[in-house]
């Protein structure tokens, strides 16, 4: 069985779809890792990292997209003609192991996921304990959808929208492990305070019906020290150092990605940069993140 992973943190900007689509890239094409990206965000950027966006146009246009399969949860279709097999983009960015499950730019109607929500609880009795009904559902939502799936994979990597929505809160319930990314600012404390908050909470929901498995592999930061960045130096260090003080060294990466117009760049060729520049200073970081991930890995087995 393959490891579901979340890349996540509660605020924007930090690096979540760069670490996502480069780190996923670097298994499947340096470690010959089997590799799937789900792309939860609706802005689609994992997506459009991995495929210009007349494929995606293409695709979307077949409803070959996650969208089509929470659909499947939400209202469900016996007649419904497609599997995720049939919806997983194989070959992604020419690499036989890198997968890719489109995102969307509407995932999800909220008004009837909570009226299906409301019949069901309806239904079972449990109107006066909706939470439980909730909480079932956004246990059960991506998990389900990915069983079918599992074992196919080495790695599955989710990359979360900022925020703390269902699909969120879904992918992290159904998770082995997550990914934090953060920027060099101290403004990145708020992000990682806030999802460790939630996320505790989270883990208390379910303790008592089916408890999470969950486990932080490490927090990486992104796009630090040296170009742009280099003013912020001082800033840098002070974050580095109250990260320091709330985690233990083996939750925090040892190696950073720096600040390189390289990996920018890649977004335009809609191509990670582990790929486009595999000798730049990113692509060379990137390698090294992904050599330190699997050592992660390894020490949890």
């Amino acid at each position: 069985m393959g490891y579901v992973i979340s890349t996540v943190n509660m605020k924007g900007g930090v690096g979540k779809t760069t670490l996502t689509v480069n780190l996923a890239t670097s298994l499947a094409k340096n470690f010959k890792k089997r590799v799937l990206v789900l792309d939860l965000d609706a802005q689609i950027s994992a997506t459009l990292s991995l495929l210009p966006p007349h494929e995606f146009g293409k695709l979307r246009k077949k409803r070959k997209t996650l969208s089509y399969l929470i659909d499947g949860v939400i209202q469900p279709n016996p007649y419904a003609k497609l599997t995720i097999h049939d919806i997983i983009t194989p070959f992604v960015c020419g690499l036989p192991l890198l997968e890719l499950l489109p995102g969307d730019i509407e995932l999800y109607d909220e008004y009837l996921v909570s009226e299906m929500l409301h019949q069901k609880a309806v239904n079972d009795n449990k109107i006066e304990n909706f939470e439980s009904v909730w909480n079932s559902f956004e246990r059960m939502l991506i998990h389900d959808i990915l069983q079918p799936i599992i074992n196919d994979y080495d790695f599955i990597i989710m990359d979360c929208a900022p925020g703390y929505n269902l699909l969120t809160r879904s992918a992290i319930a159904a998770s082995d492990f997550y990914l934090l990314p953060a920027r060099p600012e101290p403004l990145s404390l708020v992000g990682i305070q806030l999802l460790e908050r939630r996320i505790k909470k989270l883990k208390d929901s379910h303790q008592n019906t089916d408890p999470l498995k969950l486990q932080l592999l490490g927090i990486v930061f992104i796009l630090s020290e040296g170009g742009l960045f280099g003013r912020y130096d001082k800033y840098y260090d002070q974050v580095k150092r109250r990260v320091q003080q709330d985690f233990s060294i083996d939750q925090i990466f040892a190696n950073d990605i720096p600040m390189d117009v390289n990996v920018a760049k890649a977004v335009d060729l809609f191509m990670p940069a582990v790929l486009t520049s595999p000798n730049s200073s990113g692509g060379k970081a990137f390698l090294k993140l992904t050599e330190e991930f699997l050592e992660k890995i390894n020490t949890k087995n």
